[in-house]
């Protein structure tokens, strides 16, 4: 089998964010967290609860773009914020601005009266963030996204949910930022963004130059760990047997 390219290592990484989960909603956005949920599910997280981006519970590991083989339960849209705020489910959102404290941006670009761009708008980021786990997936990492300051927030990062009290700290977590060059979290005293990991082919000074703000990068830097030869298999031959993911991260 031949070696894991960039987009597969991205996959595992995001996989990982929802190690440990168990019987929670897991709910990717995007493209490479899907692949990376559903690998979780058919590996090492099988009581996660996938959903087919409508309203149904899905069974079994499908391909990217075709029907899920089982339906075992129906979600309705109105059900989906009991999860939210009882912090039974896990988000991996993409944020179009993040910062060192993990404040997001999925709104608008430039000056809030006269904005350069309009995106999605604040959508579900404020409650995500404040209710359950959240990560994030960034395929092109650059200081455009990694901001030393957001032009909106809209996903709350750790310095305002804790200007704003246990009311929002309690449920609060920024679990994992995965980029398409390295790993991140927030473990540190202050929750400042720490580089967790780079993947193969990439160096610390690569990542950092990349990044418009500060990390914190400990003394040794590994490499994120790559697909084991199962994991290859389905991503390849069951999830995403077209390789959409190249398309993503080359």
């Amino acid at each position: 089998m031949r070696s894991a390219t960039r987009a597969e290592v991205c996959v595992v990484a995001c996989a990982e964010a929802w190690r440990g989960d168990g019987e929670i909603l897991a709910s990717p956005i995007g493209l490479i967290p899907t692949i990376g949920a559903r690998l979780a599910r058919a590996t090492f997280d099988p009581d996660l609860l996938l959903s087919d981006g409508e309203a149904y519970l899905t069974q079994g590991t499908w391909a990217i773009g075709e029907a899920p083989p089982v339906i075992e339960g129906w979600i309705p849209f109105r059900s989906i914020f009991d999860l939210i705020y009882g912090g039974r489910r896990h988000v991996m959102m993409g944020p179009s601005q993040i910062d060192r404290y993990g404040n997001t941006n999925i709104s608008a670009i430039g000056d809030f009266d006269r904005p350069k761009v309009q995106l999605l708008g604040v959508r579900g980021a404020p409650g995500n963030t404040v209710h359950h786990p959240t990560s994030y997936w960034v395929s092109r990492h650059s200081s455009r996204i990694f901001t030393a300051t957001v032009d909106m927030v809209c996903g709350v990062g750790y310095d305002r949910a804790a200007a704003a009290g246990d009311v929002v700290t309690r449920f609060h977590e920024l679990r994992r930022v995965v980029s398409n060059l390295g790993v991140f979290d927030f473990a540190t005293p202050d929750h400042r963004m720490r580089l967790v990991s780079v993947h193969p082919g990439v160096t610390v000074p690569e990542v950092l130059a990349a990044t418009g703000f500060e990390l914190v990068v400990p003394e040794d830097v590994p490499e994120t760990r790559l697909p084991t030869a199962e994991e290859l298999r389905l991503v390849r031959e069951v999830i995403d047997p077209r390789d959409a993911r190249s398309r993503e991260v080359r």
